[in-house]
């Protein structure tokens, strides 16, 4: 398979096969390229939002965990609202990591 597209990585077509009701099948990795190559056409954020849900997929979620971190992100917005901490732009907080880990 040639790469027309050196920015993106080139996913090799394999045969899979499985079991659906007791009667093999097989499926090629072909649809399952079809499916790739159209996510890394969207737009970053869609994505994004397709990495997030398929990440997801395979951590349950830990309610202890949930409840946990909203009780920090409720902490801190409150910090924001009264003051007491200042917001800092994205755009410096992004340049600030990119300088941190070049080193």
């Amino acid at each position: 398979m040639e790469n027309d597209r050196p920015d993106r990585p080139i996913v090799q077509p394999i045969v899979i096969a499985c079991i659906v009701e007791d009667s093999p099948q097989v499926n090629t990795f072909e649809s399952y390229q079809k499916i790739i190559e159209e996510a890394l056409s969207l737009p970053v954020e869609e994505r994004a939002l397709i990495a997030d849900s398929l990440l997801r997929s395979f951590n349950m979620p830990n309610t202890g965990i949930d409840a946990k971190w909203t009780q920090v992100a409720k902490r801190r917005l409150q910090e924001l609202r009264s003051g007491k901490v200042k917001p800092i732009p994205g755009e410096e907080v992004f340049k600030k990591a990119l300088e941190r880990f070049a080193k």
